[in-house]
């Protein structure tokens, strides 16, 4: 078995302290095989972490770790050597991070199996930034904008529905030129129920009309259409600025929302008459993708 005991436990507890020598069963690892090589690749939001092999840009199971409480460095690294029996970990670990102690966390949990670590932020993705503070740029946008250009080209336009949802702006040099940011669905409602004295809190769920008949059906119409509808005016807007005497910026959408049913129909195809559909592409795994194409191109492997 690949999980520790109660005694390599306390020694992983003890390594990351002392940096002493690390538990026996995080060490093992399978013979590499050549011309392939496996990244754990980890997205670290304010919700969860999300955790996957990526090999050749073929993205594996998608594990979800919840973050509150934070997790444990050694119950990460246990998880992380896991994964890497899946495949042969060539191209270590690479996180983007929103979640400055999450980033601690998952710094820990590589020293305890001695896995490189690579972090995606404004000085390793390698994307042309032209605003202000790149270095104040959240590093998922940042990564989600280098990897959707690599598939899709400039000018481009990438919505990511998460806890927060944000709409950036790649221009037709392939520079990352800005975007907004908006309280996502799940937020929003959280942000109703509990500030204010009688509005519950629902589960999100799309409504079947726009004219809500209850309270719990206003809510949904007022979370879920209004959210696209803010969508659909900043990837209007944005278009225009990209491109204004051109064709329309392709509209690439990820995020956790994207693995829904629902979600992608109502990106994907029109709202109704003038309302037209919001994105070109759905990619739900762009950021898992992404960091794996990422770490193999910092370990020198073409991918």
């Amino acid at each position: 078995s690949t999980r520790s005991t109660t005694a390599d436990r306390e020694a992983g507890r003890a390594a990351l302290s002392s940096g002493g020598d690390r538990p026996a069963s995080l060490l093992l690892r399978p013979a590499p095989l050549p011309g392939v090589a496996m990244t754990v690749a980890i997205d670290a939001g304010n919700g969860a972490l999300k955790l996957a092999s990526v090999v050749d840009g073929r993205v594996g199971h998608v594990q979800r770790i919840p973050t509150d409480p934070l997790p444990d460095p050694l119950v990460l690294a246990e998880r992380i050597a896991e994964m890497a029996f899946d495949g042969p970990p060539g191209d270590g670990i690479a996180v983007v991070s929103v979640v400055p102690a999450l980033t601690e966390t998952l710094r820990e949990a590589a020293r305890v199996i001695s896995a490189r670590l690579l972090i995606a932020d404004a000085t390793t993705i390698p994307l042309e930034t032209r605003v202000p503070h790149p270095l104040r740029v959240g590093s998922d946008r940042l990564l989600a904008a280098w990897g959707a250009l690599l598939h899709h080209g400039a000018p481009l336009i990438v919505v990511d529905l998460g806890t927060a949802t944000t709409v950036d702006a790649v221009d037709a040099d392939g520079a990352f030129v800005g975007g907004a940011i908006l309280p996502g669905m799940e937020l929003g409602l959280a942000a109703l129920a509990r500030g204010t004295a009688q509005l519950p809190h629902v589960k999100l769920a799309p409504p079947d009309r726009a004219i809500g008949e209850d309270t719990v059906a206003a809510l949904r119409s007022g979370v879920v259409l209004g959210h696209l509808g803010a969508i659909r005016e900043l990837v209007t807007r944005m278009a225009a600025e990209l491109a204004p005497d051109g064709p329309r910026p392709t509209v690439v959408a990820t995020g956790g929302f994207t693995f829904a049913g629902w979600a992608r129909e109502a990106l994907l195809l029109p709202g109704g008459p003038g309302l037209p559909a919001i994105a070109d592409a759905v990619d739900p795994d762009l950021l898992l993708r992404s960091l794996g194409t990422l770490a193999g191109r910092h370990a020198g492997v073409a991918r």
